[in-house]
């Protein structure tokens, strides 16, 4: 197992939630309201930023914002290379997404690979209109055609160094670091 040790703080808990009020009022911006718009979190931290994004943008419009948790587990490219036996969760989806514009998010870009397999999980479901992504950090390095919308923080990074998102949720703290293999 790679062991990191923390190189520098990216973001703290203030940085994130004005990340995360930026991000919401551009989905809102760009979308011009919330009209058949759907949050889907890709499971574990996309999944908790989505939830912050829905309550930002609640409080904005003033109305409820539906929301989907993305489990992605057996739609990764590398499933037959782990060599542990992946846990797969639900994924709930409480509305269809058939016609409507999704924003898909997750804690952090980087080859793109994850967003891949969100995107065909949602496409297993039904057939949005439009997908959109947003992510707290686009740290580079994609190996696949894909970019972001809303980005809370670009961070160039070195193949070596690792960046992870902790919430309190999650990881009881709240902050993004920078690791570097030690």
């Amino acid at each position: 197992m790679t062991q990191f040790r923390e190189k520098a703080v990216l973001m703290d808990d203030d940085g994130i939630r004005r990340a995360l009020m930026r991000i919401s009022h551009e989905v809102v911006e760009k979308n011009k309201g919330m009209e058949n718009l759907v949050l889907v979190g890709i499971r574990t931290r996309g999944v908790t930023i989505a939830a912050r994004i829905a309550a930002e943008i609640e409080r904005i419009e003033g109305r409820e914002l539906p929301r989907g948790i993305l489990d992605i587990t057996l739609y990764r490219d590398d499933l037959n290379e782990l060599s542990y036996q992946p846990i797969v969760h639900p994924t709930e989806m409480p509305i269809d997404i058939t016609g409507k514009t999704i924003v898909l998010v997750d804690d952090v870009l980087y080859t793109g690979r994850t967003v891949r397999a969100g995107i065909n999980a949602l496409l297993d479901i039904g057939r949005p209109r439009m997908i959109q992504l947003a992510v707290l950090i686009d740290r580079g390095h994609r190996e696949l055609p894909i970019r972001a919308d809303y980005v809370g923080k670009n961070v160039p990074t070195a193949a070596h160094e690792d960046v992870s998102v902790l919430l309190r949720d999650t990881d009881g703290e709240e902050k993004v670091i920078i690791r570097e293999r030690a």
